[in-house]
């Protein structure tokens, strides 16, 4: 039995250092894993390959301010995890990954810095680096990893569906896990509906969810089998769902009730709570970037208006500052957002192109 998750994890990674597949990152190599982290940033967020080995300074700088704040390096900043590459079958480095030195959730090895050189994709060495770590975890008594990817980096997010990982929340991004207390499953699509099936020893392949249209909105069904599951899986087969769910572009709510509660599940569980949480995440991507490195604009100085001698330049409806058709601060609170009015069921944007590593790297 582990007596100490840090003990553990301290173990995992000494196994990690010495995988087939993993080699760990010197000291030395601090700056080149840096640029190897930039190059993910830059395809994840603004999709464009970027040869991380080759980046001049000039060049890195630009893509810094670019990406805003998520770009910001942090010199000495990887304390907190270690680093390792991942190789290719002559030892040249193909990508990179690295672990947390603490859990996450149930006490999961924490995954981060998963990428692959274009030139490495679709050979399964990004899935290899993953089994390693699934393997280290389960070796010294851990629950699995864990990792973390953006709605928006579509690409990547299909990627980790495809392997297989488990959707276990959504509260700042998606978070998705692999676990030994959880099956194997799939995702499966029979006469416009989306069907759950996980693995069963004694009877192969069992659905327990399923999902479809119902005019506007999303119907979702349970079977026998999902009520009889364990906690683990009836805890994450429904968010695994809704994030399939998302992708296809399916309904993701059942009526204006449950939209008016989705709320309740903004970190897991119901569709609606996710489709609440894409909402945001979608509206965070379009925020304007401000830049560490960008100086910040100077504010031009504010001349008093001259005000005119017989009465207010304003008309008695229209207050300083604010044109008739902006309205009020109030009115704009009464109205609230736009999905507060709910004209039809609220679906997941629809899927965009993917990415050049949306092979099964």
């Amino acid at each position: 039995m582990v007596r100490s998750w840090d003990a553990a994890v301290e173990r995992a990674q000494d196994r990690l250092a010495v995988g087939p597949r993993l080699r760990a990152a010197a000291e030395e190599d601090e700056r080149r894993f840096a640029l190897w982290d930039l190059a993910s940033l830059v395809e994840g967020e603004l999709g464009e390959l970027v040869d991380p080995d080759g980046l001049a300074p000039p060049v890195e700088r630009g893509w810094r301010e670019r990406l805003g704040e998520s770009g910001r390096e942090w010199p000495g900043g990887e304390l907190y995890r270690r680093r390792y590459w991942i190789q290719d079958d002559d030892g040249t480095v193909a990508g990179t990954v690295a672990v947390d030195n603490w859990t996450k959730g149930p006490g999961q090895l924490a995954v981060s810095s998963l990428y692959l050189g274009p030139a490495a994709r679709g050979r399964g060495l990004a899935a290899a680096a993953l089994d390693e770590v699934y393997a280290a975890a389960t070796a010294e008594g851990l629950p699995g990893f864990r990792l973390e990817a953006h709605w928006t980096w579509q690409s990547a997010v299909r990627y980790h569906l495809r392997r297989g990982l488990w959707v276990v929340g959504w509260k700042r991004s998606l978070s998705l896990a692999r676990m030994p207390q959880l099956p194997s499953y799939r995702v499966r699509e029979e006469d416009g509906r989306l069907l759950l099936l996980v693995a069963d020893r004694l009877r192969g392949w069992v659905p327990i969810l399923t999902a479809g249209r119902e005019g506007r909105w999303l119907r979702l069904d349970e079977t026998a089998d999902y009520r009889g599951t364990d906690g683990w899986v009836h805890e994450y087969a429904r968010s695994t769902l809704a994030l399939h769910l998302a992708l296809a572009g399916f309904p993701m709510v059942r009526g204006p009730q449950w939209w008016a509660e989705a709320w309740r599940w903004a970190d897991a569980g119901e569709p609606e709570g996710l489709a609440y949480r894409i909402e945001e995440f979608e509206r965070a991507a379009r925020r304007p970037v401000s830049s560490p490195y960008r100086p910040a604009p100077v504010p031009a100085p504010q001349v008093p208006e001259r005000r005119a001698e017989h009465g207010p330049e304003h008309g008695p409806e229209q207050g300083p500052g604010r044109s008739p058709a902006q309205g009020s601060p109030q009115e704009g609170r009464e109205r609230g957002p736009a999905r507060a009015g709910l004209p039809g069921p609220v679906r997941a944007a629809a899927p965009s192109p993917q990415l050049a590593d949306s092979g099964d790297g």
